[in-house]
């Protein structure tokens, strides 16, 4: 076959019509490569069984002249100096073209290289510098486009082999490059007598390590929502791209988190446990209920969780869920770390029906940044929206309320 489909499923279909010409050979020789990197790495895990493997079928193949294609009779020369730095046109149409799979390729490259360090870590018991990496990784890239290569991140499996090897610093990275190079100048007209055979059985060993299948069966066990998305990102990854299945596992994560954030946003209603007293709620006992200490006629709501726009419709019916209200709120915020223009939007809405009863509201122990996006949207403009650093100061500035509506 001159050259399969890249898709998964023509390419199945391009291969079973071709079954005919199938290599016995060839698969002699993939299977022989693949049961000695399997010996290799249970009886004799020093040894490099992917090099034995690869060198040992090259030998066999030349001695026995087998009819197996090479990487020199499959794609002719192998080169064996440096291409010349070449700057490509860049157009606007080029970019368009390439911005999408540039910054899936980007992402995907950032998450591997980090995963990577981090694994180093935990093999060395040190701390990686993940801007250094990712700087790094993106000048390389750059540099390595100019000489016709291909987007490279951090090897997990490199980084593994060389810390059990002894490596300890990125010392060993740089003498890999150097030790790759010197056999593509030095060894590169060797390298075309490698069977593509034995190169199948290595990628095939490759492949099952990086599948973490146990990792697979974990994450199998998790939340729908992230089986869900993983089911769908390996789905698509198989049957249509990996750029399209990282863009729609990304959306579904968002999704899938802002509805979990929504859900994690509640609005608890408290009511007055007490009449009007002002010893008890001017000096409430420590542990006591905070509603226990409101003057009578006043309400207390607590929200927490993120005041943002996947939250807008919850809050929306808990408001609503307080009509008629009393004549005075008291709204306490400390759990609310974060509130965005739709959150903010809910709480307008309901403050503007309590102005239309004429009921007092006191937001109350708000985040510096909460506090900072409720007065750019103007909820302190309102002449019934007091706001109030601590509890008792809230119940404070209700008091006056409750006690002109009693006069």
């Amino acid at each position: 076959m001159a050259s399969p489909p890249a898709e998964f499923i023509a390419k199945m279909s391009a291969f079973w019509a071709a079954r005919d010409t199938v290599s016995l050979a060839a698969i002699a020789v993939a299977g022989g490569a693949l049961a000695a990197i399997l010996a290799l790495r249970k009886y004799a895990p020093k040894i490099p069984g992917f090099l034995v493997a690869v060198v040992g079928g090259a030998v066999i193949v030349a001695l026995l002249n087998l009819p197996v294609e090479t990487i020199g009779s499959r794609f002719g020369e192998v080169p064996s100096t440096l291409p010349a730095p070449h700057f490509p046109a860049v157009t606007w149409e080029r970019i368009r073209e390439l911005v999408s799979p540039a910054l899936t390729i980007a992402f995907l490259a950032g998450v591997e290289s980090l995963l990577s360090a981090m694994v180093a870590d935990g093999m060395t018991g040190r701390r990686h510098r993940s801007n250094c990496e990712l700087v790094a990784q993106g000048i390389a890239n750059v540099a390595s486009g100019l000489f016709g290569g291909i987007s490279a991140t951090g090897a997990i499996a490199r980084t593994a082999t060389n810390i059990r090897a002894g490596a300890y610093s990125p010392v060993a990275g740089m003498l890999h490059a150097v030790f790759v190079l010197a056999f593509m100048v030095g060894l590169g007209q060797l390298t075309a007598h490698i069977p593509l055979a034995c190169l199948a059985a290595v990628l095939v060993v490759v492949a099952w390590n990086m599948s973490e299948q146990e990792r697979f069966k974990q994450l199998m066990g998790g939340p729908v929502g992230d089986r869900v998305v993983l089911l769908a990102t390996f789905l698509l990854t198989v049957l249509v791209d990996l750029t399209v299945a990282i863009e729609v596992g990304i959306v579904l994560g968002a999704v899938i988190f802002m509805h979990r954030m929504a859900e994690a946003t509640a609005l608890e209603k408290g009511v007055s446990l007490v009449e009007r007293d002002v010893d008890d709620f001017s000096r409430p006992r420590n542990g006591g209920d905070a509603r226990a200490h409101l003057p009578h006629g006043t309400e207390l709501f607590t929200l927490r969780g993120p005041l943002f726009f996947g939250a807008a419709s919850r809050l929306n019916d808990a408001f609503e869920a307080a009509f008629p209200p009393p004549r005075a709120f008291i709204l306490r915020m400390k759990d609310v770390p974060m509130a965005d223009v739709s959150g903010v939007g809910a709480l307008e809405r309901f403050l503007k029906r309590c102005a239309g009863h004429g009921t007092q509201v006191v937001i109350a122990e708000m985040h510096p940044r909460v506090r900072a996006v409720l007065s750019q949207m103007g909820v302190f403009d309102h002449h019934h929206v007091l706001e109030a650093s601590t509890f008792e100061a809230a119940i404070a500035m209700a008091a006056p309320k409750i006690e002109a509506a009693a006069d």
